[in-house]
């Protein structure tokens, strides 16, 4: 009963770890209710201005079909790889402080995360 048990839990893992790799996802702990979600698309951030608490989780997400960049615009905080339709891209933000940021394949695409 307990090896039934054990290979049931290791199979759900591996396709758990598949599904979010090929998802591109890079934080387990991404919000999925939408609450610290910005999507990308028609070339914008959406929403331009997010706020959120101290230790927040916040998600990328490319809605468009064209891949996109999320860097932050001030030192080295985080840097996105490029994120083709679909992929995501997490961040938690254990600082308050107001984080601009920018794709970098399109400049002139800009965001902020508002942390308090």
């Amino acid at each position: 009963m307990k090896r039934v048990t054990l290979t049931a839990a290791v199979a759900a893992l591996l396709v758990l770890s598949f599904a979010i790799l090929k998802s591109g996802e890079t934080n387990l702990l991404a919000s999925e209710d939408g609450k610290n979600q910005i999507k990308i698309d028609n070339f914008s951030f959406g929403p331009m201005t997010l706020t959120v608490p101290v230790g927040s989780t916040v998600t990328w997400i490319n809605e468009d079909d064209v891949p996109h960049t999320v860097v932050s615009a001030e030192g080295k905080e985080f840097k996105s790889p490029p994120l083709d339709t679909d992929q995501k891209f997490s961040y938690t933000f254990a600082k308050a402080g107001t984080y601009s940021y920018y794709c970098s394949v399109h400049p002139k695409m800009t965001g902020k995360v508002v942390v308090k």
